[in-house]
C-alpha cells in the first residue's frame, strides 16, 4: 500500500482495528505490540470515534516472564525482555477520538453506571490508516482530563526514563512535548473534542463485542496482500 492510496471511510458499527507499535529493541522495527478490536462510531474527515467495549480481547505487552509491564521497576521497564500477550480489557469500555494528522488521541473513561470518570490524552504518532485499522506509536507523555476541566500530566517520569534508555531522542522528545502543550492550549480553550458532549454517548446495544482476528500482528502491507 503506497502513502498516496486513499482507505474507504468507514461505516458505523464496521469493526477495526485500534494498534500500536513498540518500542524496546526487542519490539522494534514496526512490530505490533499493542492491538485492541474496535467498533467504529463515526469516521470523517475531522474524526475517527471508536468504542472498546468492556471484555474485548487484546494483545498487550508483558515481561518475557508474563509480568505485567508496570510491575517492573522504573530503571529497567523498558529494557528488559518482553513478549506479548492476549487478555480482555477489564472494567467499563473506552470511547477512544482521533483527529486526522493530530499527534494525540483523547479517551472517555466512565464508571460502572455510566457516570462519566475523565478525559485521557494519549500522545502518539498520528494514525496511520490502513484497510483494517489505524496504526500509531505511544509516546508515553499523557495528560489526564477532568469533568471539571482541570486536567494534569501523567507519566513524566516514563517519559523521562524512555528517553534516558535510547528510547527517545531529544528532538523528538521536545516535539511530543510541544505537541503535548498544544493540547493543553485546547484543553484550557475547551475545544473540540472536549466541548462536543461525547461523555454524553453511548454504544448501542445490538453492537457485538469486535473479536481478536489471528493475523492481528501482520504490517499493514502483509494484510492487504
Amino acid at each position: 500500500m503506497t502513502g498516496t492510496e486513499r482507505i474507504a471511510r468507514w461505516t458505523r458499527g464496521d469493526h477495526i482495528l485500534w494498534r500500536y507499535r513498540g518500542h524496546a529493541p526487542d519490539l522494534s522495527g514496526g512490530t505490533v505490540h499493542i492491538c485492541r478490536p474496535v467498533t467504529v462510531v463515526q469516521d470523517t474527515e475531522e474524526l475517527l470515534a471508536v468504542w472498546m467495549a468492556p471484555g474485548t480481547e487484546c494483545v498487550r505487552p508483558v515481561l518475557a516472564d508474563g509480568t505485567p509491564v508496570h510491575e517492573e521497576p522504573l530503571a529497567t521497564r523498558y529494557t528488559a525482555p518482553r513478549t506479548t500477550a492476549v487478555s480482555r480489557w477489564f472494567g467499563t469500555g473506552v470511547l477512544k477520538l482521533a483527529r486526522p494528522g493530530e499527534p494525540w488521541s483523547v479517551w472517555l473513561f466512565w464508571e460502572r453506571g455510566w457516570r462519566f470518570k475523565n478525559w485521557y490524552v494519549n500522545l502518539e504518532e498520528p494514525h496511520t490508516r490502513w484497510a483494517g485499522g489505524v496504526d500509531s506509536e505511544d509516546h508515553f507523555l499523557d495528560i489526564a482530563v477532568r469533568p471539571d476541566r482541570s486536567w494534569s500530566w501523567l507519566d513524566e517520569d516514563e517519559f523521562d526514563q524512555a528517553q534516558r534508555v535510547g528510547l527517545m531522542n531529544s528532538e523528538k522528545a521536545r516535539g511530543v512535548r510541544e505537541a503535548g502543550e498544544a493540547a493543553v492550549e485546547v484543553i484550557r480553550a475547551w475545544g473540540a473534542p472536549f466541548r462536543d458532549g461525547w461523555e454524553h454517548w453511548r454504544p448501542e446495544p445490538a453492537w457485538l463485542v469486535p473479536q481478536l482476528p489471528s493475523d492481528w500482528g501482520r504490517t499493514a502491507a502483509e494484510l492487504a496482500s
